[in-house]
């Protein structure tokens, strides 16, 4: 047995992530749990569900004046879950 570099344990299941293609996925689920701090509590409030897929946020609002105050926030929100996330994982948010 070839003896490699020490690596930590956070670098091995990043790999294993990575070599299963997990780690999109993993990042979808982390930016959906991220979605009440970006927004904060009284926007959350509001919110019915959300899921990501494929880099698209959806997000029902329950709440049709707010939903339209989110449409204006939308870049900036995106912007500020793939600064949480360390990159790139949201490119759209669809508000229902």
């Amino acid at each position: 047995m070839k003896r490699t570099e020490a690596q930590t344990i956070g670098q091995i299941v990043d790999n294993f992530l990575q070599h299963e293609h997990l780690d999109t996925q993993l990042d979808e689920l982390r930016a959906s749990a991220l979605w009440p701090q970006v927004v904060g509590h009284g926007i959350n409030r509001y919110t019915a569900s959300r899921h990501v897929a494929g880099g698209v946020m959806t997000v029902q609002i329950t709440s049709a004046p707010l939903r339209n105050e989110l449409m204006l926030m939308r870049s900036n929100i995106i912007q500020r879950i793939n600064e949480a996330l360390g990159r790139d994982v949201i490119h759209e948010i669809v508000f229902k």
